[in-house]
């Protein structure tokens, strides 16, 4: 977890069209090509508008750098979490963890009751989910595309709130 110090400098906000660059570069830098994790710019700048969509920014209070982001959508009771990624250089400081339960708590502000979100097979990430209540309940085979055509399994994670 991050440090109090630590903790107090980053700042987290909603993000809008505005950040897509920042986001673009922790996306870059955070999900290797060899996974097919990422998304394109094309594809988040088409999903902004929509309804439910809501980008989340961590940035750093001090220089204002974006270095972590989440995308999450809402329809009607329930809540998908799109992408979390936070750049490699601030990674196991608890910037995932602070989006992640951003996410949760909108969630249950907004009366949803339940959340879900896929994640590749193998990711570090996923004993964050699990830490945070999130149970396996299915599994999409060869989901992700790597760039060298390897293919790799999603596992689909879900709570009830």
């Amino acid at each position: 977890m991050a440090t109090p110090a630590f903790a107090e400098a980053i700042r987290i906000e909603v993000g809008t069209s505005e950040d897509l660059d920042a986001v673009m570069d922790v996306m870059d830098r955070a999900f290797g090509r060899q996974f097919g994790e990422a998304w394109t710019r094309s594809q988040l700048a088409g999903i902004l508008p929509m309804g439910g969509v809501v980008l989340t920014i961590a940035s750093d209070a001090h220089s204002a750098k974006t270095i972590g982001f989440s995308l999450v959508r809402g329809v009607a009771d329930e809540c998908e979490l799109l992408l979390l990624a936070v750049r490699p250089e601030y990674h196991r400081q608890g910037i995932g963890r602070r989006l992640l339960d951003r996410f949760m708590e909108q969630a249950r502000d907004d009366g949803v009751v339940r959340v879900h979100l896929e994640v590749r097979d193998g990711n570090a990430a996923v004993q964050m989910y699990r830490d945070a209540g999130f149970e396996p309940v299915g599994r999409r085979r060869n989901y992700y595309h790597g760039d060298d055509g390897k293919r790799f399994d999603a596992i689909t994670l879900a709570q009830n709130l």
